[in-house]
């Protein structure tokens, strides 16, 4: 983690890939650039509200960036080359512990599961979390949310993450299923589409949901710098009302209909697919219904955090957290 966070304080911005933009004249409307973690069938809601043309009719001309990695979303957004980002806000509590003259502040949750899914070699109708004792498993980044919502669940079931099987975190974020196909692990943790890639292409199987393994959890939320809220504070409601009118539609549509909106977000995959992931997440209840920020989901997130041995410390609700904008936007 240290090295993490010295690569990001000095403001090394990774790689980052454009998804695409809001559409239509820009002219009267303020541009903003949102960097999301990974471009996933996971954030629905998001890409509702950017198909759907929320954000235009909030005022806002979004130009979407992915980051690959909230690492990378957070260097983006200290760096000051994204006004927003959207990941784990496991990463806004480690700048917080560094002091940094200008830390981020959570303003909106998005999902509360984890979306990500256990993919094996073959299919096992009668899995159990114990079956992964003594496999080879690629794994994610040590310190971020899959690795540590993967190593909770593990402790849940009295499995030891470091003396029980063994966890590849060498594989760049987005590379796993790319990896899983050329080596010789017996498990693989990844996002839509990839797990049901990797299911479509005969190679793996997907035989348990981190999400219902894991309860509600925190999992992504939407930053920014303190100085941008404090000088935009009414970008960033516009930005939430369109996200909760986005939340709204997802909750108040089936996932056929869901898919059928965003999928130009997701060209390469076709629309039956997109439906059976959507309907996956659907199911395992994915989305808040508002997009506020609670207590009792940043002290599970920092519970997360000590069980995984990265918590610098316990870190207060109020600094880290702003519910203002959240709560504005569902009323």
């Amino acid at each position: 983690m240290k090295k993490w966070i010295s690569l990001l304080l000095a403001g090394m911005l990774g790689l980052m890939t454009g998804c695409g933009s809001q559409e239509g004249p820009a002219a009267d409307l303020t541009p903003v650039t949102l960097n999301e973690v990974a471009h996933s069938i996971f954030y629905a809601p998001q890409y509702v509200a950017i198909e759907n043309g929320y954000f235009a009719e909030e005022g806002l001309d979004l130009t979407l960036v992915t980051g690959f990695g909230a690492d990378k979303v957070a260097t983006a957004l200290v760096s000051g080359d994204a006004d927003i980002g959207f990941m784990g806000s496991e990463s806004s509590i480690y700048i917080y512990h560094q002091n940094p003259e200008d830390y981020i502040v959570n303003f909106a949750q998005l999902t509360q599961r984890a979306g990500n899914f256990l993919v094996a070699r073959e299919p096992m109708d009668d899995f159990q979390w114990e079956d992964l004792k003594g496999t080879y498993v690629l794994g994610g980044r040590k310190g971020g949310m899959p690795q540590m919502v993967f190593e909770f669940i593990l402790k849940k079931n009295n499995i030891d993450p470091a003396a029980d099987l063994t966890i590849d975190q060498s594989i760049d974020f987005g590379s796993t299923a790319a990896a899983f196909t050329g080596n010789d692990a017996d498990y693989t943790v990844e996002f839509e589409p990839s797990a049901t890639a990797l299911e479509d292409e005969g190679v793996g199987h997907v035989v348990a949901s981190l999400g219902e393994a894991s309860g509600y959890v925190p999992y992504t939320a939407y930053s920014v710098k303190q100085s941008y809220l404090a000088e935009h504070p009414e970008v960033v409601q516009a930005f939430t009302n369109a996200l909760q009118k986005g939340m709204d539609y997802v909750q108040s549509h089936t996932p056929e209909e869901i898919a059928k909106v965003i999928q130009p977000q997701f060209e390469e995959t076709d629309l039956e697919t997109i439906t059976a992931i959507v309907t996956r997440y659907y199911e395992q209840d994915t989305w808040k219904e508002n997009l506020v920020f609670e207590k009792e989901s940043f002290d599970l997130l920092q519970n997360i955090l000590q069980e995984a041995g990265e918590l610098p410390e316990w870190t207060p609700y109020e600094d880290l957290i702003n519910t203002e904008f959240a709560e504005k936007a569902a009323k």
